[in-house]
C-alpha cells in the first residue's frame, strides 16, 4: 500500500469501496455513528481482514467529506485514481488512543468482538465473530469459531429486545435468545 509506520491495537472504522474522482480520493463505507469525527484525525491507518496489527500502514488524511452516506477522503499515500482502485476493500483504522471514547451504551465494533454470548438462562451461545451492518439494525455474528461451517454460526439483531447487557470489561454479552433458536 506504500505507507509506513505500523502500529498495534487498531480499532476497524470503516473499509474502502472504491475509488472517487479522478484525482486519487476513496469512497469508504463507516462502521461508526458520527464518521465526521475521523476527519479530525490527522492519519488513518490502512490494512485488511485478517492482517495483523504490524501489517496495518499509517497514512496522512489530506481531506475528508461526507458524501451520499459515505465518506470521500484524501490519503497522502494514494496519488492518482489508479491507485485508489487498488485499496477498495481495504480496512480504514485509528489507534484506539487517538479515538473518543464511547458513549454510554455506545461500543466500537472491535470491542464487541470475540465477547461471549450467553443468553438469560447461562447457557453460552458462542463469540462474537463479527458484525453485520443491515438498513434495520446492526447483526451480531456469533459462533463457536470463524469458518465453523453451516449452522455453526447465528445471527442476533443488536437491538435493545434481543441484547439485555454489554459487559466489555467482562468480556460478556447476555441476550433474550433461545439456545435452540
Amino acid at each position: 500500500m506504500g505507507c509506513s509506520h505500523p502500529l498495534p491495537d487498531i480499532v476497524v472504522l470503516g473499509k474502502i469501496v472504491g475509488a472517487y474522482g479522478l484525482r486519487g480520493a476513496v469512497r469508504v463505507h463507516p462502521f461508526a455513528d458520527d464518521p465526521l469525527a475521523w476527519g479530525k484525525l490527522s492519519h488513518w491507518w490502512l490494512g485488511r481482514e485478517g492482517d495483523a496489527p504490524a501489517l496495518w500502514r499509517q497514512t496522512r488524511l489530506l481531506k475528508c467529506k461526507a458524501h451520499n452516506g459515505s465518506l470521500v477522503a484524501e490519503l497522502e499515500c494514494v496519488p492518482d485514481r489508479d491507485t485508489s482502485e487498488t485499496l477498495k476493500g481495504v480496512l480504514v483504522g485509528a489507534p484506539r488512543e487517538a479515538l473518543p471514547p464511547a458513549g454510554k451504551g455506545e461500543f466500537y465494533w472491535a470491542d464487541l468482538i470475540g465477547l461471549a454470548v450467553v443468553n438469560s438462562h447461562d447457557q453460552a451461545l458462542g463469540r462474537v465473530l463479527g458484525l453485520i451492518e443491515t438498513p434495520a439494525n446492526d447483526v451480531l455474528r456469533v459462533g463457536d469459531r470463524e469458518g465453523a461451517g453451516a449452522g455453526a454460526e447465528r445471527l442476533l439483531p443488536f437491538v435493545a429486545a434481543v441484547v439485555l447487557d454489554v459487559d466489555v470489561a467482562a468480556g460478556r454479552i447476555r441476550v433474550d435468545w433461545e439456545a435452540d433458536w
